[in-house]
């Protein structure tokens, strides 16, 4: 029958203590105590985790129970230890003894009692964690300088900062049947869509895994679907107030356990390309950052498969334009040129990645020697490969989104070689598949290219202008908010 419990709590404390050594290991692990103590006449033991246990709370708790009388307990000894004498203020019970092992492991202590047959769960736990330090991902020149953190409680706590809507729902949910990886889906319960709540819920508790080792990213591949289409469905970030400012505009947040970045669900192709330094700023300056970025990301995209084009159809140029093309195509092929140069890009990154900071100087000398020097000077590639090149690296890491510009870039290197296997038509073709790709995308039933693909004019203004906060009195349509207004 679904719901029985299995393994119930005993009275005899002998029988629960044997289920719960047995099944956390006692005696295996050594980061797994078990604590005897003797307290009105009755044993007792403690189940907990050293390093996720506060030690000022437990010995201020046993120092209690320690000074209790048994007359004091002669009746409801269970309701008198929970609702008296045990002085915290996340206490409960549980008759399931595989419930009581597995909350163990998540950190908090559990107190089994000889006579009782309930468990009684002390979530006085503690978990090791970083300060709420600003991003390296998403700095801003002015602007809150805390981040999300690899804490769950913390992260639900920065968020409710920002939000003091009586209607912020956090609700818990677990996934991974080893892993119980601890989940939390964040939506204002007056705005957002309970279709794509629910949605979004039934997604995460069909995920049938052993553990969610990559937190968030695992998550996103269950929830997501598309496996081999690069382009990311859901947005991540690590600033409390660009998760706030979605929520209150429909979206719903996933925060996870173990991870610093929270995910934005339903998000568009737009959504990937906005950063919260437009809106640190006027909108007229907002504005032309945007274009800015707008401009860097597109040339990251098509600028280098267009060069390489008119490189290689001269004919395809005005005479104004003539300059256009490499003035020396050098020994080895210019598409064969553009493949070394981005996997040395790709190199250099892996490299700083797994590079000391004290040696990171060190690092960009040689790779500005081995790449704007000696490379041309022995012939291996040509002055405007690495000029143009550079550009689209520069468009790349303009790109708010880390997900989107390596799947920017692997388009990138699509349409190069479309270009050069069939010139013309193989760029044409490779930039209408592109935009199809797009087009045929669906975030959580939300069209990927919305408001372009299908069109809406008051949307898409928003999209091409930051607009002064005042004016954006409507939330975003395709989020069908139960509280269209502002």
């Amino acid at each position: 029958m679904e719901g029985q419990v299995k393994n119930k709590v005993e009275a005899d404390l002998k029988t629960n203590v044997s289920f719960l050594r047995r099944e956390l290991g006692i005696g295996e692990s050594f980061d797994i105590l078990q604590v005897d103590v003797e307290y009105v006449g009755r044993n007792m033991a403690l189940f907990m985790i050293d390093g996720f246990v506060k030690d000022d709370i437990l010995h201020l708790i046993m120092k209690f129970l320690a000074n209790l009388k048994e007359e004091q307990l002669q009746t409801d000894m269970l309701k008198k230890l929970v609702k008296t004498y045990i002085p915290y203020i996340e206490v409960e019970t549980t008759d399931d003894l595989d419930k009581a092992a597995d909350t163990v492991l998540a950190g908090p202590t559990v107190l089994l009692v000889d006579g009782i047959k309930q468990a009684i769960i002390i979530d006085a736990r503690t978990y090791p964690v970083r300060g709420p330090q600003e991003p390296d991902t998403e700095r801003v020149v002015r602007g809150a300088r805390d981040g999300y953190v690899e804490t769950i409680i913390f992260n639900t706590a920065l968020t409710r900062r920002r939000i003091r809507d009586r209607t912020l729902r956090m609700e818990y949910m677990q996934a991974g049947r080893r892993s119980k990886t601890d989940i939390a889906v964040c939506y204002i319960k007056d705005i957002a869509d309970p279709n794509i709540v629910q949605q979004i819920k039934d997604a995460i508790s069909k995920i049938d895994t052993d553990g969610l080792p990559m937190a968030e990213k695992t998550i996103e591949e269950f929830v997501a679907g598309r496996h081999w289409n690069p382009f990311p469905t859901v947005r991540y970030t690590e600033r409390p107030d660009t998760a706030a400012s979605h929520l209150y505009e429909g979206h719903v947040c996933i925060i996870v356990d173990g991870s610093p970045s929270v995910m934005i669900t339903p998000v568009t192709y737009w959504h990937h390309l906005q950063h919260a330094e437009e809106y640190r700023n006027k909108p007229m300056v907002g504005a032309y950052l945007r274009w800015v970025r707008f401009i860097a990301i597109w040339a990251s995209i098509f600028l280098l498969p267009l060069w390489y084009l008119f490189a290689i159809e001269p004919d395809l140029l005005p005479e104004r334009f003539s300059f256009i093309g490499p003035n020396d195509p050098g020994q080895i092929p210019l598409f064969l040129q553009f493949l070394i140069v981005e996997v040395g890009i790709d190199m250099l990154r892996m490299a700083a990645i797994h590079t000391p900071t004290s040696l990171a100087t060190a690092l960009g000398l040689v790779a500005a020697l081995m790449i704007g020097e000696v490379a041309v000077e022995v012939g291996l590639l040509t002055s405007e490969v690495i000029l143009y090149l550079a550009i689209a690296a520069i468009g790349t890491f303009s790109t708010p989104s880390y997900e989107l510009s390596l799947a920017n870039r692997m388009v990138r290197i699509g349409l190069l070689a479309a270009t050069a296997l069939f010139q013309t038509y193989g760029f044409l073709i490779g930039a209408t598949l592109f935009v199809i790709l797009l087009a045929r995308m669906h975030s959580f039933g939300v069209p990927y290219l919305w408001p372009f693909i299908p069109f809406s004019l008051r949307a898409f203004k928003d999209v091409l202008i930051r607009s002064p906060i005042p004016l954006k009195n409507r939330r975003p349509r395709l989020l069908h908010p139960k509280d269209p207004d502002r």
